[in-house]
C-alpha cells in the first residue's frame, strides 16, 4: 500500500517572483536566515534543529488548514529570496500573514511584492473576511510593508511573552 500523500500548495506569480511549496533544498538558506542575529532580530534566532522544526511546521500548516507558507523565488535567477505565509494560529479564526526576505535581498521591495500576492490570494481565492499581521514595534521595514498593503494598526497583543503590534485589513 502506498502511504504517500500530498498537500496542494498553490503557485502564485508576481512580476518578479514565484511563490511555491517549501522544498528540502530550501532548508539551508532558511536555517542560515534564522541563525543570523541580524536577519532574525525580529523573529528570534534559532539553531539548526529548531529551524528544522519551524520549517517543517510551516510546510505542515497546509495539511491542517489548506493555508501555510511559500518559498519565494526570483523568477529570473531561480534564487530563493525568502518566505511568505498566510496561515492560522492554533486558536485563531483570523488568517495571519508573515514575510521574511533573506538578508542579501533586503531593500528591493520583494517582501511587499510577495505579501501583496498572498493578500490577494487570501481575499480573492480563500474569501477570508480579514487578514492580520503581527509585527514587533522595532521592525520598521515590516510595518511599512503592512501599511503599503493597506493594513492598519489594530492593537498591541502578545506573542511568545512579548508585546507585538497587530495590523489588520478587511476584505472590501
Amino acid at each position: 500500500m502506498n502511504h504517500a500523500f500530498t498537500a496542494s500548495v498553490p503557485y502564485l506569480q508576481t512580476e518578479r517572483l514565484t511563490l511555491r511549496e517549501y522544498r528540502r533544498d530550501d532548508f539551508d538558506l532558511f536555517a542560515d536566515h534564522l541563525a543570523n542575529s541580524e536577519s532574525s532580530a525580529h523573529l528570534g534566532s534559532a539553531d539548526r534543529q529548531t529551524a528544522w522544526r519551524i520549517f517543517g511546521s510551516h510546510a505542515g500548516l497546509w495539511l491542517l488548514h489548506g493555508a501555510g507558507w511559500w518559498s519565494v523565488e526570483d523568477k529570473q535567477s531561480g534564487q530563493l529570496v525568502g518566505s511568505v505565509g498566510a496561515f492560522f494560529r492554533e486558536q485563531s479564526t483570523v488568517m495571519e500573514m508573515g514575510w521574511n526576505t533573506y538578508r542579501a535581498f533586503w531593500g528591493k521591495g520583494l517582501a511587499g511584492e510577495a505579501a501583496g500576492a498572498v493578500l490577494n490570494y487570501a481575499f480573492e481565492v480563500r474569501c477570508e473576511p480579514k487578514v492580520r499581521a503581527l509585527i514587533s514595534s522595532g521592525n520598521a521595514p515590516s510595518r511599512r510593508v503592512a501599511e503599503r498593503l493597506g493594513m492598519s494598526y489594530e492593537m498591541e497583543t502578545e506573542l511568545h511573552g512579548k508585546a507585538i503590534g497587530s495590523y489588520m485589513i478587511e476584505r472590501k
